[in-house]
């Protein structure tokens, strides 16, 4: 096979680069290694930043979103009992956040590709990547036992932290940088109403803990636990009981518990991998960068690294202007390293840290009273949040 643009990895960021340039007649094909079902299978969180839903609409998939995405023009930080409203709509000119589950994301790309007779091509094993310091990059993979070679213009690394995109770019090319977080956040997903119409981020002596929702009766929760915990370790009840003790007693007296119908545990890390590109390669979201989901800025962060690289690769095909690509890794960087700034400085806000000695938890109180009583610092704060400009 050939085609214009290679695009390993059929998650979001892969699926919305491919919309975005078939959209503008730009030739491509997606290569996934896994299954469509275990692709949609994976359970993400879903606040979306302004810019992303911006960008769904222009990729024409914004249809369900705006019939069941939760819009937030705010959201609540609690430190113990004292609560700080961040109200995002007035701080930034009307900005908001969306929740809307990734995995719907993901759903609504899928449907519009299908419609759109875009080829994705899934169950692709042993993906290798060759040629990337040649005009004439390939991809191969193994497919009911016989080897597939797809030659490409260019290849698009979409394909997260542990595909092979990144891994293509020589260690002498190659620098990351990581900074890992000593606990992990337990997640539950509950079939029961939200404890509040927007999101509550809760710092505790015991932890952090974080109050979020898919839709009306579709809750998602977090607490801070030990990275070594397994799921097996926090039944239902001990769950519930850990998180109200985290919380605002007003918020977890009104809380609705129930079964849990998904429960993991995931570690917190954050990365990043310079340059996003080399030769005829491209990294895009988490194959090149991993934040703390306290931010928000996971699935963010891929969607306005793919629109610096549709656009270049529009401007390439379709205006013979090649500047855009070229600069692709250092204009990507900038908003990648603001991001990571963000993260980080919300995970030191929120969470206990297990070295933490008493003269950085009287820092961290004051840096939570400088919040609750300066505008400057809740302006700044709404800023990130709703993310800032591509």
């Amino acid at each position: 096979m050939k085609t214009q643009v290679a695009i390993v990895g059929g998650g979001p960021a892969g699926l919305l680069l491919s919309r975005l340039l078939h959209l503008n007649g730009v030739d491509n094909v997606v290569l996934e290694r896994r299954s469509r079902d275990y692709v949609l299978g994976r359970i993400r969180a879903g606040v979306l930043e302004q810019g992303l839903v911006d960008l769904l609409h222009e990729a024409d998939v914004a249809e369900r979103l705006k019939a069941e995405g939760e819009v937030h023009a705010g959201f609540n930080i609690a430190f113990h009992d004292d609560v700080c409203h961040i109200d995002l709509a007035q701080l930034t000119d009307g900005k908001n956040v969306t929740v809307y589950g990734q995995t719907e994301v993901t759903r609504d790309l899928y449907e519009a590709l299908d419609t759109a007779g875009a080829t994705v091509i899934h169950d692709a094993e042993n993906l290798a990547l060759h040629d990337i310091d040649t005009d004439s990059p390939k991809v191969t993979f193994d497919q009911n036992g016989q080897e597939q070679i797809i030659s490409a213009a260019f290849i698009a690394g979409c394909d997260g932290f542990h595909g092979p995109s990144r891994q293509a770019i020589p260690n002498s090319v190659r620098q990351e940088y990581e900074l890992t977080y000593p606990f992990g956040w337990l997640g539950v997903l509950s079939e029961t109403p939200p404890v509040a119409e927007e999101l509550m981020y809760a710092s505790h002596e015991s932890g952090f803990a974080l109050c979020s929702l898919r839709s009306r009766q579709l809750s998602r929760y977090y607490v801070q636990c030990p990275v070594d915990d397994s799921v097996a370790d926090w039944s239902d009840d001990r769950f519930w009981d850990e998180l109200k003790s985290r919380l605002p007693t007003e918020v977890a007296n009104s809380l609705v518990t129930g079964p849990s119908i998904e429960k993991s545990i995931a570690p917190l890390r954050s990365f990043v991998a310079e340059p996003m590109s080399w030769n005829r390669l491209f990294l895009a979201g988490d194959s090149a960068h991993i934040v703390p989901p306290t931010g928000a800025k996971g699935l963010n962060l891929a969607a306005s690294d793919v629109y610096y690289l549709s656009r270049a690769f529009v401007d390439y095909f379709n205006r013979d202007v090649e500047s855009p690509l070229r600069d692709y890794s250092k204009t990507a960087l900038a908003r990648v390293w603001k991001a990571e700034r963000f993260s980080w400085w919300m995970t030191r806000l929120l969470h206990l840290f297990p070295d933490q000695n008493k003269f950085e938890q009287r820092l961290q109180a004051a840096e939570f009273n400088y919040l609750l009583n300066s505008e400057a610092a809740k302006l700044a704060l709404a800023e990130n949040y709703v993310g800032l400009e591509y």
